[in-house]
């Protein structure tokens, strides 16, 4: 397998007739999904999503992919296909039509309805191309044709785009129920299909290589909900994601078969579903949707409240529940589901959820307890179904850690691609297609983009570990005046910390060394900047011997 170096170079320039791949996201990381297509001087993007932040990048919102590769061919961009409507593929987009607002978006009319109503928010109309399963589009130098495959969100596309270099087959988020909720099966035949013609490269998500075996459906979850819901005497708060319409659609289905009404809580929760209804994706029961502000007037035991924040979003409506800090309360008695599994990097913040909600007296249902969420990943099973259907000449595992990426390399070698065919790349590496094989190249600048309120890509990683020292360490500062004739100290030093246990008057013990080390430098003909490493040096050597801690220092010299 050929696998990423750190001492990879820029790639050289892109030949007539090779295709090239960079990855912008998705590759190393579960999230930020975006891949780069380019062939003679044209682009196409596939998916454009975010990230979202752990515990170790504080303040931040979201993770977006780093379009720098890209910024200065915008005009080139032929499209941006999307393969689904779940945030890690969509979630980006804002953010490039902000660069070019007339890029097409191509996908189906569930994922272009999640994608228009996010971009209204953002005051943005786009162009947009609605396809379904064998639909097949000429977009400039790509011929784009696409799959019904199944995930957890209805009308996701496997998209199979053929170029002057061969024909590459991404297949988005996928796995294989044989019986989904919608009846819309991964399909296999036009996978076949493609096969017969040649895959050249086979992008293929890799989240789920690792489990072996195929993954349970959908299906296999209605009886639990039931279950859960007989034994709830009772409210009963559902978390899951806000484009997740299948267990939506079960919880609905759950709550009317137990006399029981359903409050949408969140607002990405009520617009989703509110599109998703709209569109026939969702059929909602008689009587059973109610406003949330009319549930306090119903009997406990007849409330459903299905809300966000499955993931331990901190600001996601069941966070602020934990928290009690939320309209919605729960406590002795009441049942809360999550109906989602544990996003690698989310362990966490889940696990602080499920502590504050236990705390509060309430029951908590999760996946490591009952069956109550299925994966929307292939899993090693799948995988080697579709490398045999397929027969691919070349590999390329996208959607995935590292540790997924090469788990879904060593099933591809098993079921027989060479593996010198088999392409390991993570965020940023070059990967050209030609002559029927995949190579690495080189690699481009990639980094993480970082959202901080209305800031787009200024924050840095220098700030985050700042934040980050702030936060555990604590602040320090040191102001003081010293002579400019002489270097006397004038006035101070005056020590202010927060984020220590001890109170300011502990800094009393170093303020002699202090003023001496001061009155040292000054005398030596040190300036202000000098003067301030000084007392960086004093301060940070003393605080950690004796406090063991290594705060952020700020000193502040003045001259007069």
């Amino acid at each position: 397998m050929s696998h990423p170096h750190p001492d990879l170079t820029l790639p050289p320039p892109l030949e007539p007739g090779v295709l090239r791949i960079v990855a912008l996201g998705g590759l190393g990381e579960v999230g930020r999904n975006m891949a780069v297509l380019e062939i003679d001087g044209r682009l196409l993007v596939i998916d454009c999503g975010v990230l979202f932040p752990e515990d170790h990048q504080p303040g931040v919102d979201l993770i977006l992919p780093d379009f720098d590769y890209i910024a200065d061919r915008l005009d080139a961009i032929e499209a941006i296909v999307l393969t689904h409507g779940h945030e890690d593929h969509i979630g980006a987009v804002p953010y490039l039509l902000r660069l070019r607002p007339d890029i097409p978006l191509v996908g189906s009319q569930l994922t272009l309805a999640f994608v228009v109503a996010k971009l209204k928010e953002h005051k943005i109309t786009p162009r947009t191309l609605t396809v379904a399963e064998g639909s097949v589009e000429r977009l400039g130098a790509f011929e784009c044709e696409f799959v019904a495959v199944n995930h957890s969100i209805p009308d996701a596309l496997a998209v199979a785009v053929r170029t002057a270099a061969g024909t590459v087959l991404h297949t988005g988020d996928f796995k294989m129920d044989q019986l989904p909720l919608d009846g819309r099966i991964t399909d296999l035949r036009a996978f076949a299909r493609l096969g017969e013609a040649g895959v050249d490269l086979f992008m293929v998500d890799s989240t789920n290589a690792e489990v072996p075996g195929f993954v349970a459906g959908e299906r296999e979850i209605g009886p639990v909900l039931d279950r859960v819901f007989g034994e709830s005497g009772r409210r009963i708060v559902v978390a899951s994601f806000s484009s997740h319409v299948h267990r939506v659609q079960q919880v609905l289905d759950a709550a009317a078969l137990h006399g029981r009404r359903v409050a949408l809580v969140g607002r990405s929760m009520v617009r989703n579903m509110a599109i998703a209804g709209e569109l026939g994706y969702l059929k909602v029961p008689d009587g059973v949707l109610v406003d949330v502000k009319n549930v306090d007037s119903l009997p406990d035991d007849e409330v459903v409240l299905m809300c966000t924040g499955s993931q331990g979003e901190p600001m996601a409506a069941l966070s602020r529940i934990a928290n009690n800090d939320h309209q919605i309360k729960v406590g002795p008695g009441d049942t809360v589901i999550l109906a989602s599994s544990l996003i690698p990097g989310n362990e966490n913040a889940v696990y602080r959820v499920i502590n504050g909600l236990m705390r509060l007296g309430a029951r908590v249902v999760h996946s490591g307890n009952a069956k109550v969420h299925v994966s929307g990943h292939a899993a090693a099973g799948e995988l080697v179904y579709c490398f045999n259907i397929l027969r691919p000449r070349n590999v390329m595992p996208v959607h995935g850690e590292v540790r997924h990426l090469v788990a879904s390399g060593a099933l591809a070698v098993k079921a027989g691609v060479p593996a010198a065919n088999v392409v390991l790349a993570e965020d940023g590496v070059v990967v050209d297609l030609s002559d029927g094989q995949a190579r690495i190249v080189g690699a481009v600048p990639c980094g993480y983009v970082y959202v901080d309120g209305s800031s787009v890509g200024t924050i840095t990683e220098a700030e985050l570990k700042d934040r980050r020292i702030l936060g555990d360490e604590g602040f320090v500062s040191i102001f003081a005046v010293v002579s400019s004739a002489d270097g006397s100290v004038l006035a101070g030093p005056q020590i202010q910390a927060r984020g220590f246990a001890e109170g300011d008057e502990v800094f009393e013990a170093i303020l002699p060394e202090l003023t001496s080390a001061l009155q040292d430098a000054a005398r030596t003909g040190a300036d202000t900047h000098q003067l301030q490493q000084v007392i960086r040096r004093v301060v940070g050597r003393w605080v950690s011997n004796r406090l063991r801690r290594r705060p952020m220092i700020i000193p502040v010299v003045i001259e007069a």
